[in-house]
């Protein structure tokens, strides 16, 4: 079967070629643009040559199908035979329309691909703005309704689009600002050379068309076309597991049936009606491994039945559902909890959840977000999910414990010997780390929650040399100047502590740590 390929290098090469003489001739109609004009013209030709062999082979497989099997292909085949004589018939009028330009300016013997005058600025404009016949509309016409009708025959959306742009009618945008119409900007004052390369193209452009028409038409002959060595029947459930209270549902199919030939089906030893169209339902009042098993029964060519067994069973569980914190059986308001919630044998998408004291929406698939709004009490979430046939149906009900944010810590963010962070928690410090520090952090970091604070205030403490304690006070988390100006003046194996410290957590409660941040200077 032939195959068609669009937007070939060729035919790339071709339109690039024919927009750059086009702007060489907005410049100068010299010979050097003709002679080039003469070169994308036979360039055209050739395309038109290739394209038509291509569709004639393309119609050829459409009618051995159509000849091999009447009945199934007859509809492809007779829209293939309309776009082949729609395609003719608006080819051969283009062809026309370059005889009668030829001519106009060659005379009576003027040939086509023999031009005498082909620098004639007057012979195409004559012919296809004749007064009374007006061609230029015509054509414009006929292309608009050709295009808009071979875009419907075709499926592919990317073949559409190329369709559309190669037989556009839209003026350009010069065209727009001359207040020209498609036809004018193309066939006024233009040689005779440019405007058989442009009728020429537009034919290049149709049989392009009708030999994606022609290639879409064949393969959905070929998707129709059954051709099989083994005839086997299918049982196609919705879901091999079902909720009690829900509905086991099937689809029981032959591979490769015929549409002419219409089976009939039967399971767990009862006719399925014609109108179900092998779809099989039943109830599940109860839990257990369930058969579904039978035969489809197929007329043979001889006037016989042929009968094609079938066996599978189904699952009835209990409604169940998963909803498990990703922290722990807790949950905090002021932070986002994340949850896991799933329900075996049903897709993410037909699951929903709600939630008491707070929030809930959905992260991605399965991971979910709890927003507890208040802490000592409970939260309990609601799982709800869409069965197989429509119905909600309740799965779960899981209860949480809200608690309020556990006691953060002090530390000091430093780096170890490879530049890495680490947390400094008390005990010997080197005077230069601690004095390239800007402040401290509070914060829940135990390895499950890292849960940063915003400190309100803190203080420093140091004895001096007579024994009283000096004290600076910052009010954020970073060191003051006074504070700074303090630990330069620390001798080694000095303490500085930092205590009465007072941050605001994510859920707006303020912390006073008691125990404080003890530093050795070293």
């Amino acid at each position: 079967m032939a195959v068609n390929s669009p937007n070939s290098p060729r035919q790339k090469m071709i339109n690039l070629m024919y927009l750059v003489f086009i702007g060489m001739l907005a410049l100068n109609v010299s010979t050097e643009v003709l002679d080039g004009f003469e070169l994308v013209e036979e360039s055209l030709l050739r395309s038109v040559k290739s394209s038509t062999q291509r569709n004639d082979r393309i119609f050829e497989d459409l009618k051995g199908y159509f000849a091999a099997n009447e009945e199934k292909t007859k509809a492809w085949y007779e829209k293939g035979d309309h776009v082949k004589n729609r395609t003719d018939s608006l080819f051969n009028y283009i062809q026309d329309l370059k005889t009668r330009i030829v001519k106009k300016s060659d005379g009576k013997d003027g040939d086509t691909e023999k031009l005498k005058h082909a620098d004639d600025l007057n012979a195409a404009y004559e012919i296809m703005f004749e007064r009374g016949k007006n061609d230029g509309a015509k054509l414009k016409s006929e292309i608009n309704s050709y295009r808009e009708y071979v875009i419907s025959m075709v499926s592919n959306p990317s073949i559409q689009e190329i369709i559309k742009n190669n037989l556009s009618t839209e003026p350009s945008r010069k065209a727009k600002e001359n207040k020209q119409t498609w036809e004018e900007s193309l066939f006024g004052q233009m040689p005779v050379a440019a405007a058989v390369t442009l009728l020429t193209k537009l034919q290049n452009d149709i049989r392009y068309a009708e030999g994606e028409v022609l290639s879409d038409l064949v393969k959905n002959i070929d998707v129709r076309d059954f051709r099989v060595n083994k005839v086997e029947p299918f049982v196609i459930p919705q879901s091999q597991v079902v909720m009690r209270g829900g509905s086991y549902q099937a689809d029981i199919v032959l591979s490769a049936q015929d549409s002419t030939q219409r089976p009939r089906v039967f399971v767990n030893d009862k006719y399925l009606p014609d109108e179900a169209n092998g779809h099989f339902t039943v109830g599940t009042g109860s839990t257990g491994t369930f058969p579904v098993k039978g035969y489809i029964e197929m007329p043979q060519p001889d006037g016989g039945l042929k009968q094609y067994p079938f066996s599978t069973q189904y699952n009835v569980v209990e409604p169940n559902a998963t909803v498990a914190s990703l922290l722990m059986n807790v949950m905090y308001p002021g932070i986002e909890n994340e949850l896991k919630i799933a329900v075996p044998g049903i897709p993410s998408h037909n699951v929903t959840a709600t939630m008491t004291n707070g929030t809930l929406t959905r992260k991605n698939d399965d991971i979910w977000i709890a927003r507890p709004a208040k802490a000592g009490t409970e939260a309990i979430i609601s799982v709800q999910a869409k069965m197989a046939d429509g119905k909600i149906q309740d799965m779960t009900k899981n209860t949480f414990k809200v608690k309020s944010l556990p006691t953060p810590s002090i530390f000091l963010m430093t780096t170890d010997a490879k530049g890495n962070p680490e947390k400094f928690e008390g005990g010997a410090l080197g005077k230069s780390t601690l004095l390239g520090l800007n402040g401290i952090t509070v914060a829940i970091d135990d390895g499950l929650l890292n849960i940063p604070f915003t400190v309100l205030r803190f203080e420093t403490t140091v004895t001096d040399k007579m024994g009283y304690d000096a004290k600076e006070v910052a009010n954020n988390a970073r060191f003051t100047h006074n504070q700074k100006a303090i630990m330069r003046d620390l001798a080694r194996v000095k303490r500085l502590l930092i205590r009465s410290v007072v941050a605001r957590g994510p859920d707006g409660s303020e912390r006073t740590l008691k125990a404080p941040l003890e530093i050795i200077v070293n």
